[in-house]
């Protein structure tokens, strides 16, 4: 029979303590989390109801729904995916496969990391003199264009760090039996990063969602009574309309607001679930 030593007593002391440490740390993140959100169900709770997110609104926002603030959000959401994603994922597989380590290259990435870091005030003023000048007049094609330019950085670096993370030795096999670059990016490289790239689109989706100084200047409206009708139209969204009825100065009720934030919420945690599962998917697939 093997007895402990009071080495091993010790050791066994300092990985209990240390993984009590990292335990409070860990749940140090995730209560708060959890009671934010607790809060702000609870304190939407009355408000909360499938006519909430149907109808239209009234009395100047004081009663009804937020549908068009929803069908909004859902549009600018989606066209700025649509754009900056194939975007930034063939400008992704540019740096990561063709391009040659030079100057050139350098100040690229370099340009991408510091494009991720600018204010969304700058790209909203930038959106206004590329976009609505363009279009004449501010539309939720030019709030989604500026939310894609916005988000395309996040989404070049995660997809060059995914296609970096494949191992080199996946394409030199390709290479040895004749495939040419392109097709062992098509059927290897690809297939194998996608878990890596479905991480900056949900982090793109996120921030598209939540932001509202790109979009106050180009395709946000305050109020509208109907549905847009085409991408040339202005729109209600759901940040901007959370921003407009919270500065109203108490005329709008407190329940509408909570209820506008858990709307908001709930979305962006569905679509990132939804991500996250394709995600774990597309993982499990792995070669390696």
């Amino acid at each position: 029979m093997f007895t402990e030593t009071p080495l091993v007593r010790r050791k066994l002391s300092i990985e209990a303590a240390t993984k009590l440490a990292f335990g409070a740390m860990a749940a140090s993140m995730i209560v708060p989390l959890v009671l934010i959100v607790g809060y702000l169900v609870a304190k939407a709770l009355p408000v909360l109801s499938w006519e909430f997110v149907s109808a239209f609104p009234r009395s100047n926002m004081k009663a009804g729904g937020i549908l068009p603030a929803i069908a909004g959000t859902f549009y600018m959401v989606a066209i700025s995916l649509a754009v900056a994603t194939p975007i930034g994922v063939l400008a992704a597989v540019y740096l990561n496969e063709y391009a040659r380590d030079n100057w050139f290259t350098r100040v690229v990435n370099l340009a991408v990391v510091n494009l991720a870091g600018v204010p969304s005030i700058v790209h909203a003023l930038f959106g206004v003199g590329a976009f609505v000048f363009v279009t004449g007049k501010p539309c939720i094609l030019a709030a989604s264009l500026t939310l894609a330019i916005m988000t395309l950085p996040v989404i070049i670096a995660s997809t060059k760090q995914a296609l970096a993370a494949v191992p080199m030795a996946f394409r030199e096999a390709c290479w040895n039996v004749g495939a040419s670059r392109w097709q062992t990016i098509r059927h290897i490289v690809l297939p194998n990063s996608l878990s890596g790239i479905l991480t900056g689109v949900i982090l793109q989706v996120s921030r598209a969602a939540g932001e509202t100084a790109p979009i106050l200047f180009t395709g946000a409206v305050f109020f509208r009574r109907e549905l847009p009708a085409s991408v040339l139209d202005q729109s209600m969204a759901l940040s901007m309309h959370l921003f407009s009825i919270a500065t109203q100065g108490g005329q709008v009720p407190e329940t509408v607001q909570y209820g506008t934030a858990v709307v908001l919420l709930g979305l962006v945690l569905a679509v990132n679930l939804t991500a996250i599962c394709l995600r774990i998917y597309f993982r499990s697939r792995k070669k390696w």
